[in-house]
């Protein structure tokens, strides 16, 4: 069975939209990319902290869908990072109301053996050194390292984010980070610019209108499926990125045609989280409702068109 490393945040989320408002609820950018890439067959594996406050019954609803949580620790007397949000009407801007580190402060994360051979590696957004670190660990060089960041970590830590920037395949983030990362305002000069840096391949997330993928020259546009409700976005780019991970994990090609389809079952699994708040639509979520969901993009990009 194919396997897929990823690192980042199990954590606690309370969210407020024009459609409600909840409690904490399970979130964390490792819980969307694993919920994602279970739609795979493949075996994830979970790198991150957590405290004692967090229910057995979250760990045990990722374990029963072939995520692996043995690399999760769980800090006796500690409080699990917790992110508080409230979006606007648009849905695209947010402010955070409340941001608690907590066992995050002092997270220095442990692969575990079984996933220091993983094929397919994907860093969460975390700081670029706990980024790095992961990737001293591995005991071979993956087919294939993902990396999400934001423009925090391109305020606070640049040079260390270069430097992991250099070791790294593929790098996920969206166009307002693009255009910091790079200094260029167009999005074609920006992929050019951060391919300079070390990624073979550069994705950019445009949220409802869409990604595009460059590589050497090479580009392509996946659209958003345009949807009637959005309750949360909170985990969309986490799950596109789980859903980009997973698919590359189980196919094992690395082509740039292939990474088309990745892109594409990304943003397809990004269209059903958002349906509900938090991680319950990747729950309830069948294979059933993925397959159905793809032959909608298929229809709505697909055309025949003479050229005279």
């Amino acid at each position: 069975m194919s396997k897929l490393l990823a690192v980042g945040t199990v954590a606690f989320d309370a969210i407020e939209t024009p459609f409600g408002k909840t409690d904490k609820i399970l979130g964390g950018s490792a819980t969307f990319v694993g919920l994602a890439a279970s739609h795979f067959g493949i075996e994830t594996g979970l790198v991150s902290v957590v405290g004692d406050d967090m229910p057995n019954a979250y760990l045990t609803m990722l374990n029963e869908r072939n995520i692996d949580t043995s690399g999760v620790e769980i800090v006796q007397g500690g409080k699990t990072f917790f992110w508080s949000g409230r979006y606007h009407n648009d849905m695209n801007s947010r402010d955070t109301l409340v941001t608690e580190l907590n066992t995050l402060a002092d997270f220095s994360p442990v692969v575990p053996e079984s996933f220091k051979d993983a094929p397919v590696v994907m860093l969460g957004n975390l700081h670029p050194l706990t980024q790095s670190s992961v990737l001293d660990q591995l005991s071979e060089k993956p087919k294939m390292v993902i990396l999400d960041t934001m423009n925090f970590w391109m305020d606070s830590a640049l040079e260390d984010l270069k430097n992991v920037i250099k070791r790294i395949d593929v790098i996920t983030i969206n166009d307002e980070e693009a255009r910091q990362l790079s200094g260029e305002y167009s999005l074609v000069n920006a992929a050019k610019k951060i391919h300079e840096m070390g990624p073979k391949y550069v994705v950019i997330k445009k949220g409802e209108h869409g990604a595009l993928l460059f590589n050497e020259g090479n580009m392509f546009f996946a659209p958003a499926l345009p949807l009637a409700e959005v309750f949360d976005p909170t985990g969309a780019g986490d799950t596109f990125a789980g859903g980009f991970a997973g698919y590359i994990a189980k196919t094992e090609d690395i082509s740039f045609e292939n990474m088309k389809n990745a892109v594409i079952y990304g943003s397809n699994l990004a269209s059903f989280c958002v349906e509900r708040f938090g991680t319950e639509r990747m729950q309830s979520l069948t294979i059933e409702e993925v397959h159905q969901r793809l032959k909608s993009f298929k229809e709505l990009t697909q055309f025949e068109i003479k050229l005279n």
